[in-house]
Formats: C-alpha cells, sequence, structure tokens
C-alpha cells in the first residue's frame, strides 16, 4: 500500500465512486474540484492500483478542507481506510501554518473516528428536497439576475461573509461550470444574495447559497425551482442558521439526508445567519 499525490484521471474514477456510493455528483465536480488544487488529493494504492483516495484541499495557510473519502468495497475491512485517513490529515496540515483550521463533513456512524483524530463537532448540514413548484407560475421578479451581471468584487464580498477563506478563484469558476445558472438578488445597488444551481447526476443542487436575510434566499431559492422544473432539486443547508431551517419547514421541503460538520483547530469565525446552502460537502 501507498498513499501518494492523485492524478487528474483518479480524481475523475474517484468522483464516478462517489456517485456509485449515491453521493449524486455535480456533472462538473471532477475537473472543477482539481482547478481548486492540484495538489489537494491524495491516492492510496495498492499493487499500483487505485484503492481509495480523498480531498485535503489548502483555501489559504489558515483554512483547509478534507472530504471525497472513499475506498474501493474490495478493499474494505483492512484498516486501509484509517491509514489513508490520518495520511491525509497530516499531509495537509504540513501544508499550512501551525494553528491551522480544518473542516469536514461526517456522517453520524464516522464521528466517533474522527474525534479520535482531533476533530470537534460543530453543527448540522442537513440536505433538504426542495418539492416542485405548484399550481401557476409566479411573475418573474425583477430584482433576481444573472449574476454575471453583478459587479464581481460584491459577489466576493458577500461570499467572503460566509466561508472562511478567500476562494474567489474557485468560485469564478463554479457559478460559471457549464449547464449552471448563478443568480443574484439586487436591490438599488447592493446585491442581498447569491446562488448556483449546478447539474448534478440526477437533477439539481443549490449551492452556495448566500444572502443576508431569509426573504432574500427565498426569492432565490424559488427562482431556482422554477428553472429546475420537475426534477430533483437539493440544497445542504446548516442548521446552526435557525432562518435556513425555518424556511425549509416553510416551504415544505423534506430532509434527505444529514451530515455532522467538524473541525480541527479553532471554529472559523463567519456570518452563519447568512449561510442558506453550502457549495459543496465533497470540498466545502
Amino acid at each position: 500500500m501507498s498513499t501518494i499525490r492523485m492524478t487528474h484521471s483518479e480524481l475523475r474514477t474517484l468522483v464516478d465512486w462517489a456517485g456509485r456510493e449515491g453521493w449524486n455528483p455535480g456533472r462538473n465536480d471532477a475537473d472543477l474540484f482539481w482547478d481548486l488544487d492540484p495538489d489537494g488529493f491524495l491516492a492510496l494504492e495498492v499493487d499500483g492500483r487505485l484503492a481509495g483516495g480523498g480531498a485535503i484541499i489548502r483555501y489559504d495557510e489558515r483554512f483547509g478542507f478534507m472530504g471525497l473519502f472513499l475506498v474501493d468495497p474490495a478493499h474494505r475491512g483492512r484498516k486501509l481506510g484509517t491509514e489513508l485517513w490520518y495520511a491525509r490529515r497530516d499531509r495537509l496540515l504540513a501544508r499550512m501554518q501551525p494553528g491551522a483550521t480544518i473542516g469536514l463533513d461526517a456522517v453520524d456512524a464516522m464521528i466517533p473516528f474522527y474525534e479520535r483524530g482531533e476533530f470537534q463537532a460543530h453543527y448540522r448540514h442537513r440536505r433538504f428536497e426542495v418539492p416542485a413548484a405548484a399550481g401557476k407560475t409566479p411573475p418573474a421578479d425583477a430584482n433576481v439576475v444573472e449574476l454575471s451581471r453583478v459587479p464581481w468584487p460584491q459577489v466576493t464580498e458577500l461570499d467572503r461573509r460566509g466561508f472562511p477563506a478567500d476562494r474567489s478563484r474557485f468560485l469564478q469558476a463554479w457559478v460559471r461550470q457549464p449547464g449552471a445558472t448563478s443568480l443574484g438578488l439586487v436591490e438599488g445597488d447592493r446585491l442581498r444574495g447569491y446562488g448556483t444551481l449546478r447539474p448534478c447526476r440526477t437533477g439539481w443542487k443549490v449551492g452556495p447559497l448566500l444572502a443576508e436575510d431569509r426573504d432574500s434566499a427565498e426569492r432565490l431559492l424559488r427562482r431556482f425551482r422554477q428553472i429546475a422544473g420537475e426534477d430533483p432539486l437539493t440544497v445542504d443547508l446548516p442548521d446552526n442558521n435557525p432562518a435556513a431551517v425555518s424556511l425549509a419547514r416553510d416551504l415544505g421541503m423534506r430532509e434527505v439526508f444529514g451530515c455532522v460538520r467538524m473541525y480541527y483547530g479553532p471554529a472559523p469565525r463567519i456570518h452563519d445567519s447568512q449561510v442558506f446552502g453550502v457549495a459543496t460537502l465533497e470540498v466545502g
């Protein structure tokens, strides 16, 4: 067994495995993840063949993220995943400053394992399925516009309030990815919310969805529902934002999945009340 830097081709394979496991990745995820941090993926190889891997994304010297952690079923039950996970953690820590923070999202069964690796649970991400729009299509909201019409510094300023690091380069590619729709809610000359609807292997996911208040988030989410039509649509929202949870319940959304956000090191200070949907559980 060996752990080495993952190739682009191996990352594509890993994302395919994620689809096989029911994660429903985005259609462009492999390329977008790779461009975010080409050094941010570690492969587990057995006899020269890919047996597992995961992301170790370095956003900056103070914040990183671990995700997309998978071991091929043929190699499970041999403690290889444990060795891979610690190798990933230690490799990412070595890429950042002392005292840096690493985030990850854990399914409930894995929380004790990650706690042994010095991660602490902080809040829950809940995946909600947005019900199909019923009745007549409401009038278009004149304040909801294509994000390309919004000055880019306004987008990055709003995003930075809800994310622990500057991810503007990644965000530029994310909001413009093939098949996606990115929208902003603008009142006067102020951006009050923005989000991206990205195509997945089945249906669509909304993320990120950041807004100054619940009303702005709801107006964007309703427009995304119209665009998605009858296709399945999900959003991953944090339950440490009560307004996001109440919005989901008031719109009749159905909770279909959940995981726990955990941090190694101090929890980042962000505007939790403005996060109504995360970009992706795989890389943050």
